[in-house]
């Protein structure tokens, strides 16, 4: 598959602190029926026991006077539907590596309490354990992805688990059948550890690939189910993790993951809601940065598996602040402002193009946790813009890439960081191409005329996300500074789709005949 052609272009009336103009950047769409489909899994979330993003933001429990069906807030599960979520991974994160899924089954006022000792050392009371949350995904119709304790458990507790969740009979299938659920559920993702170079065990990668081999063999294919397995990747741009991983045990892997976060500097990671313009450009940089991690990776992992069978999985990926005055500090609570969902945008734009090797990502988290879909306080609830980058987004789950080039410039934003001044996408799916264009310039409206390429089609119509100022938030009493909106200002040509674009902006294209 071919990325995205970028064409360096930069002038004197491009300096970012230029006054405003309308500049004008041409693309041109390269359709491919051998272009990688976009997995829609790409889209995935991450529910960690961490603050309130389970207790409080998904589950309040059946006695709450808060609306819900059977536990969980009946205005999250309306928002994930409405998201359409493909995959949410479960229990962590650093907690995965504590966790002992036992202590999560059985009558609740049984289950055994516990410390929370990597988030805030809150007690928690496991109310929320594997029926819970693979019920959630069931009702749903969102596939579970477990991450599994290596760190302080067992190659044997991993395996019961295992069996407990999809085999039809045994020891843990009747232990199951006891607790109310006969028929076993479905689970093709399990990740076999977390963060194994730190908070899962501080390992080698040599180690770790020998205790990867040992875990993956003891957990099995069921009948009726089989695992999609996932090694505990590299620290973002680490590829000598990967290297060692993939040479050592490649071949008893369907999935490798790798983290990467928008952060420099975990010692003081800046403010959601206070940021200078070049705080901003600096965070567009780094966000783009996951294009040369993913390329990276994936060059290493094209020695060992040029057919790419392994998938590549970002399963925590977003931006990270210092959380906000007065909240717990191992909560990690964050607002999520208008630049905040121009990284997502700018990301997806970035997964797009390595659709051949990424087939999963998960933003970290869904509610009330880093970069989060949406925040919850008693009964209110608020969509983030973040959301509605993902909400906007979903034409392209599924979809095949369409290869483009592009001659936008690139601005060189902070520490040799460069980031196309506009990002564009293109996916084709049932007959609809969708185009997504994220203008990062915070001061210049941008033209940009899109040639099809021979794509037969008429109409447009468009979405688009902005505001006046790129620190606009939403919060419990004014929920909409942030929102999807039509967008008009898009007409097909002889050919040429020609969009303009205000500053600051995200706008996606729905094409037909």
């Amino acid at each position: 598959m071919k990325r995205q052609v970028l064409t360096l272009a930069i002038s004197a009336t491009l300096a970012l602190g230029a006054s405003a103009a309308t500049k004008t950047i041409n693309v041109t769409l390269a359709p491919s029926d051998s272009a990688a489909v976009i997995a829609p899994e790409i889209y995935g979330q991450f529910t960690e026991h961490l603050g309130s993003c389970i207790y409080g933001g998904i589950w309040v429990g059946e006695d709450s006077p808060i609306p819900n069906t059977q536990g969980y807030r009946n205005d999250v599960l309306q928002a994930i539907r409405d998201l359409k979520v493909p995959v949410m991974r479960w229990p962590g994160g650093c907690f995965a590596d504590e966790y002992h899924w036992e202590d999560g089954i059985g009558p609740k006022e049984e289950r055994p309490r516990m410390i929370n000792t990597n988030w805030g050392g809150t007690v928690e009371d496991n109310s929320f354990g594997t029926h819970e949350f693979l019920n959630l995904c069931e009702m749903l119709g969102v596939e579970p992805y477990i991450s599994g304790n290596v760190g302080s458990g067992s190659v044997r507790e991993l395996n019961e688990w295992v069996e407990y969740m999809t085999a039809p009979d045994g020891p843990q299938a009747r232990r199951r059948m006891a607790n109310g659920r006969k028929e076993p559920w479905h689970l093709k993702y399990l990740g076999i550890g977390n963060e194994t170079w730190g908070c899962g065990g501080n390992m080698l990668p040599e180690y770790y690939a020998d205790i990867y081999r040992q875990y993956a063999t003891y957990c099995r294919n069921y009948p009726g189910n089989k695992l999609f397995k996932i090694a505990s990747g590299s620290n973002g741009s680490d590829t000598n993790w990967t290297d060692v991983l993939m040479k050592k045990a490649h071949r008893h892997m369907d999935g490798i993951s790798v983290h990467q976060y928008c952060v420099d500097n975990w010692n003081d990671k800046g403010q959601a809601l206070e940021f200078t313009d070049d705080d901003y450009y600096w965070l567009m940089g780094k966000a783009y940065e996951m294009d040369g991690v993913l390329t990276d990776h994936s060059k290493v992992m094209d020695k060992y598996d040029p057919a790419k069978r392994v998938g590549l999985m970002v399963d925590e990926w977003g931006t990270w602040w210092n959380v906000e005055p007065g909240t717990n500090p191992g909560f990690l609570y964050q607002q999520n402002t208008l630049r905040d969902a121009m990284v997502a945008a700018l990301t997806l734009n970035v997964f797009h193009n390595h659709a051949d090797r990424v087939k999963m990502a998960n933003i970290a988290q869904f509610a009330n946790v880093l970069q989060a879909m949406l925040l919850t306080k008693d009964d209110k609830m608020v969509l983030t813009p973040t959301y509605y980058v993902f909400k906007s987004y979903i034409p392209h789950q599924g979809a095949r890439h369409i290869p483009l080039t592009s001659d936008a410039p690139m601005l060189d934003v902070s520490k040799g960081r460069t980031v196309p001044e506009v990002s564009v996408t293109a996916s084709e799916k049932d007959g609809v191409t969708t185009i997504s264009l994220v203008n990062i310039s915070l001061a210049d409206k941008q033209t940009v005329n899109i040639d099809l390429a021979g794509i037969d089609a008429s109409k447009v119509t468009g979405e688009i996300i902005t505001a006046s100022d790129v620190h606009a938030y939403n919060d419990f009493d004014r929920a909409e500074q942030v929102t999807l909106a039509p967008f008009k200002d898009a007409k097909i040509k002889k050919g040429v789709l020609t969009v303009e674009m205000p500053a600051h902006s995200i706008v996606t294209l729905s094409l037909t005949k």
